[in-house]
């Protein structure tokens, strides 16, 4: 993970400069998208996920490839995931630098799908 990178929101009154390695995930609530950084700290920007999702593509080019579109509700940040629960629906994710964790509540079919990312991987 590239800890040099950084994403910039702008919105009319604010400029958020973010490395990517403090991104741990986005989550919708209808037409708000929220960020959740490592450090505790959530932003609130007033687009949709799926605009989000986006964004993130135009901006980061290769660096996109860290994120990943998470059923309905989430991007997820992969350098964090750290347990996926398909039986209880959640996701873990930890920050190995802080230790902090982060639970996600996903469905199965979406969690089976993130589950399958990692197997593939491995093979």
């Amino acid at each position: 993970m590239n800890t040099h990178r950084y994403i910039y929101f702008n919105s009319r009154d604010t400029l958020f400069r973010i490395a990517l390695s403090q991104i741990v995930c986005f989550s919708a609530d209808k037409n708000y998208t929220f960020l959740q950084l490592t450090n505790g700290q959530k932003l609130v920007f007033t687009f949709s996920l799926q605009k989000m999702e986006q964004y993130l593509s135009e901006k980061l080019n290769e660096d996109a490839k860290m994120f990943a579109r998470i059923g309905k509700s989430y991007i997820i940040n992969l350098n964090y995931v750290y347990q996926i629960d398909i039986v209880k629906q959640k996701l873990h994710l930890l920050d190995p630098v802080t230790s902090k964790s982060f639970v996600l509540e996903i469905s199965k079919e979406a969690l089976r799908n993130l589950r399958g990312i990692y197997v593939n991987k491995q093979l």
